[in-house]
């Protein structure tokens, strides 16, 4: 596992902006055009690489400061294209906390895109559902984040182009969510709300942890997504996830736990996560959202 020089809690601004900067100025040259849009995919997801007309294909091997992912289901590279018209960027597989990461290599993929010019992510996980109503194959929109990793990438001095303090009081941008909603109604996808608590693993969650997060106001649980979304609004992105829900919480189900399950749940769930993609991107090519993340979502259903 990577442990670079000058990352952790007192990271040197200078040195990871030096490594953004890099790694965009590869991947920019190899891209057709600058992106809009960047889509990261959840453990098991990367079929919906599928849907990008004329992709592009940029290895994170190929790309300066990107280790290599070290998960089952993520494949480790940025794909550029389009999907319903639109530029995109799409990131094939994501780093974790519990690989021994550092924070700042976790969000460098969002950092990266931003730079070569991505002013919107959409972000998939997936996740285990801590609401009994949330059987496996679900698609929940995210209205909120809680940050049980205890961790923050922002820690450490301030890179340009990002905000020390930003406000997450609604972390996912209302129209995005709205459309989303339309999309998924459109094609006949049920699509709840709610909220994405963000645990460190590797380990999956204890019945007794799995109560708490629920009684805390959390509808599903996985581990990753939040660090993600932080830098995004920090560097002003409009952002919108969703989560597929593989499996119940601990104590939920009699089933025990396992990856395999998680990345075949995700399999199945690649061509209802598509549409629904597709529709948001359709509606975002036709008319974007204004910057910035706008009034409070409504309550979590």
């Amino acid at each position: 596992m990577e442990h670079t020089h000058g990352e952790g809690p007192g990271m040197d601004a200078g040195g990871e902006q030096e490594r953004v900067e890099a790694a965009a100025a590869v991947l920019g040259r190899r891209l057709p055009e600058r992106p809009r849009v960047l889509l990261v995919l959840g453990s098991g997801l990367g079929g919906l690489a599928d849907v990008v007309e004329s992709p592009v294909p940029v290895p994170f091997a190929e790309l300066p400061g990107f280790p290599p992912p070290g998960v089952a289901g993520h494949a480790g590279r940025f794909i550029g294209g389009r999907i319903e018209g639109l530029p995109v960027l799409l990131q094939a597989g994501r780093y974790h906390l519990y690989e021994g990461h550092t924070p700042a290599t976790v969000v460098r993929p969002v950092r990266v895109a931003a730079v070569v010019g991505a002013d919107t992510l959409l972000v998939t996980n997936a996740a285990g559902g801590l609401d009994p109503r949330l059987a496996p194959g679900s698609l929940l929109l995210l209205d909120d984040l809680l940050n049980f990793q205890f961790r923050n990438a922002l820690v450490g001095a301030v890179l340009p182009g990002e905000e020390r303090f930003p406000d997450m009081s609604s972390p996912f941008h209302p129209t995005l969510s709205k459309w989303a909603m339309e999309a998924a109604g459109e094609a006949g996808i049920p699509l709840s709300r709610g909220v994405y608590a963000a645990v460190l693993g590797p380990s999956y969650e204890t019945p007794s942890e799995v109560r708490m997060l629920a009684r805390m106001g959390a509808h599903a649980v996985g581990m990753s997504t939040v660090l993600e979304v932080t830098v995004a609004r920090a560097a002003g992105m409009r952002v919108m996830g969703v989560s597929l829900i593989t499996n119940p919480g601990a104590g939920l189900s009699l089933a025990t736990l396992d990856h395999d399950e998680v990345l075949e749940e995700g399999r199945r769930a690649a061509d209802g996560m598509a549409l629904l993609f597709r529709g948001v991107l359709r509606r975002l090519r036709e008319g974007s959202p204004p910057v910035g993340s706008g009034a409070p979502p409504p309550p979590a259903s």
